[in-house]
């Protein structure tokens, strides 16, 4: 893993973490946010100011809050750092975040507006996933992207060519995989090989699902 640039290391003791549901942010994907409410708004202006790093937490299904009317977010979460923001002139913005790394949070005592932690860089393991596994994700998305451009023409997505193993599966994962506690797992698979497996298991899963339902379709029709 290559070590963070002093800018992000030094974001590690005080990240701001933004709750959202259903969102993962892998390291090395993309991820467009609007961001409206009051308490976010002053988090992306210090962020603006900073680092430009935040947490993105998703926030957990079972709809627990504490004391403070918090809900209950996950303990591995995605840094990513704002590459792109246009304000616009109510004070909302558009932001484009560029996911870096894992991290896992500790979170510290809440201060008005927004929520915050210390965080640790979670490495991926440095051993290469078998290479009939790579192929096979290769293979897995390729197929469920065709799947999704035959309902989305608009979609357009495909595995880069160079792409290492660890790159590719986080890419795979963060577009393809529908389900977002799936998508936590995978966040929080740091065994490249296992994470491999697992996204192709989803991906073919995902695939025979929508195959069945078009059968089922073609067979009312």
């Amino acid at each position: 893993m290559m070590p963070l640039p002093t800018d992000l290391e030094a974001a590690l003791a005080e990240l701001p973490i933004f709750p959202l549901p259903q969102t993962v942010l892998f390291p090395g994907a993309l991820l467009r946010l609007h961001v409206f409410e009051p308490r976010y708004r002053a988090m992306t202006r210090d962020c603006l100011a900073g680092n430009r790093a935040m947490a993105i937490a998703r926030i957990r299904d079972d709809a627990r809050r504490d004391g403070k009317g918090l809900p209950a977010i996950e303990q591995v979460a995605g840094l990513g750092v704002i590459i792109e923001h246009t304000e616009l002139p109510d004070g909302r913005y558009h932001l484009l975040l560029l996911g870096r790394e894992r991290v896992r949070l500790d979170e510290l005592p809440f201060v008005a507006p927004y929520r915050r932690a210390r965080a640790t860089v979670l490495a991926s393991s440095e051993a290469e996933p078998r290479a009939v596994d790579v192929s096979a994700l290769q293979h897995t998305a390729a197929i469920f992207a065709a799947d999704i451009r035959a309902r989305d023409p608009a979609f357009d997505f495909s595995l880069p060519p160079i792409a290492s193993p660890g790159a590719a599966v986080d890419l795979a994962a963060h577009h393809l995989v529908l389900d977002a506690c799936d998508r936590q797992a995978l966040l929080e698979t740091l065994d490249v090989g296992v994470r491999v497996q697992k996204t192709v298991e989803l991906l073919a899963a995902q695939h025979a699902a929508l195959s069945r339902c078009g059968a089922h379709a073609r067979l009312v029709n």
